[in-house]
């Protein structure tokens, strides 16, 4: 009856729907095909004339995959010899900094592979920084932050005056626990505190033996406050004062690369859009629980 009464506002439906489609399916075999690809563009791309990959560590750190990527190619990249992590963030998630931290510790055993500190490296940021062979900030970068942290929002109250009341079915004691329509009981507190206590112990003893300090030194530096660049080199927690600059010559000398040194940044993905929107449009579907979705336990 629609298409009888409407046949032009029918047919733009049924073509403005096959072109949906077709859409979604060219990125998707634009994204999958490029897969196989792009290790092979970057290897080519990224050293071109250059012998000291830089890789880019900005904002917050939600997820490893790019930049592991990046060390890797380099890593892989024989002209490259030697690697520097140019670090401007706050901190991140615990499990995205931890796979970093072993891939630049597993980097280490081929290639010299440097931080160079921008205005902030703190938290998460510092612990990426502490698994390399050196470590240079500005006298005036913020880094530290050495702790962890969670929290979330009690919505409790809020709910009470608009009359919500929450119906929990749940298959053990804790499986809400962190709910944000109820108040946490101490039996959850202590869990919780033991987690975050767990993860900071990973996070000092993590730091200690890659920067070669006692973890007992660290511990007492780990309380989670902040330093600038000048106080952490006192405090053995950085190596030198400096800019990108200083990082590049320092990674030169370990290295030991004669002749004229040559940053070179990774080339960008040309299909960086179309991946995100492949991302965007298919996301997997997982059961969470209420701790992983109301918890932020973060470095930070």
């Amino acid at each position: 009856m629609f298409a009888r009464r409407h046949p032009f506002l029918f047919f733009l439906m049924i073509v403005s729907t096959c072109l949906t489609f077709a859409f979604i399916g060219f990125v998707v075999l634009v994204s999958s095909g490029s897969k196989m690809l792009n290790t092979q563009f970057l290897l080519k791309q990224a050293s071109a004339g250059g012998n000291i990959g830089i890789v880019e560590i900005n904002g917050m750190i939600l997820s490893s995959k790019k930049i592991i990527k990046d060390i890797k190619t380099f890593r892989d990249d024989d002209s490259i010899k030697a690697i520097i992590l140019r670090i401007d963030s706050p901190g991140g998630g615990i499990g995205p900094s931890q796979e970093i931290y072993r891939e630049i510790i597993k980097t280490r055993m081929d290639k010299k592979i440097i931080t160079s500190m921008g205005s902030v490296a703190a938290s998460g940021g510092y612990y990426i920084a502490s698994a390399t062979n050196g470590i240079v900030a500005n006298p005036g970068t913020i880094t530290g932050s050495i702790g962890v942290i969670m929290e979330y929002a009690n919505i409790m109250e809020i709910a009470k005056k608009i009359g919500i009341s929450p119906v929990v079915i749940k298959s053990g004691e804790f499986k809400d626990m962190g709910s944000p329509l109820r108040e946490l009981k101490d039996s959850e507190k202590k869990i919780l505190q033991a987690l975050v206590d767990e993860l900071h112990l990973q996070f000092v003893n993590d730091a200690a033996k890659a920067r070669g300090i006692d973890v007992k030194a660290m511990a007492t530096l780990a309380d989670g406050r902040v330093y600038t660049g000048q106080k952490a080199l006192k405090l053995k927690l950085i190596d030198r004062l400096g800019n990108l600059d200083d990082a590049v010559q320092w990674a030169g000398e370990l290295a030991k690369i004669k002749g004229a040194l040559k940053p070179v940044y990774p080339k960008e993905d040309k299909i960086t859009f179309l991946r995100k929107l492949v991302d965007t449009l298919f996301k997997d579907i997982n059961i969470s629980g209420t701790v992983t979705d109301n918890f932020r336990y973060i470095i930070n």
